[in-house]
């Protein structure tokens, strides 16, 4: 049974073979031998997040893993299934990365489900147990009497999904051997969506800083 693609996407290849393509017809020929990018991204899988268009990214730059709310699981041995740890396995161990960006974002719906978990809301069968890495932090939010709003629940808790994946990426022994070896660097990074405004990590990995124009 053959089935057609969505009329939409078939409309966008065609604008990109027509308009982008011939433009950059040298650099897909060289990819076509492999691949080579200094960065890895691991960011959300929100349609309004794309890590190539924010760092306007050309094909072969970054090397991109999406999840629900762009967390990293801390190293588990015995996980049967870990596409991020995966990716992350591949990224650092062959090719070779220099820098590992968690790119986080507001109005995240992963953090969101994160934040209804603790009011015992129902999730889904796949939800629950991923969004449950971030539960420590998450009741840590929750408790704090100084975030006062759902909206400032929100924002503290995908700030501190981000330190936290950043934290677990430390927990993989490639990453740590790469990092002793002063061959990978690690930052966290959140879009803010209304303004595409990008905040990053500072070194201290306390405080995340407006990068102003």
């Amino acid at each position: 049974m053959t089935i057609c693609p969505p009329q939409r996407l078939l409309e966008g290849y065609r604008r990109f073979k027509k308009e982008r393509y011939p433009d950059e017809a040298e650099r897909f020929a060289n990819l076509d031998q492999g691949q080579a990018p200094a960065t890895m991204v691991i960011a959300c899988a929100d349609s309004r997040v794309d890590p190539a268009t924010i760092f306007s990214a050309a094909p072969g730059e970054l090397f991109v893993v999406r999840n629900v709310a762009a967390l990293v699981p801390p190293c588990q041995e015995n996980a049967v299934y870990h596409g991020t740890s995966a990716a992350l396995e591949f990224a650092v161990v062959q090719l070779e990365v220099t820098d590992i960006v968690v790119l986080g974002h507001g109005q995240c719906g992963g953090i969101a489900a994160a934040l209804a978990d603790a009011g015992n809301q129902p999730l889904g069968r796949f939800i629950k147990p991923w969004v449950d890495l971030l539960a420590p932090m998450r009741d840590a939010v929750v408790a704090d009497g100084a975030l006062i709003t759902p909206e400032d629940r929100q924002g503290a808790l995908e700030l501190l999904g981000i330190q936290q994946s950043l934290t677990n990426l430390t927990t993989f022994p490639f990453v740590q051997s790469a990092i002793a070896a002063g061959a990978l660097r690690l930052h966290g990074a959140w879009f803010f969506i209304a303004d595409a405004d990008l905040h990053w990590l500072d070194e201290m990995g306390e405080a995340f800083e407006p990068q102003n124009l």
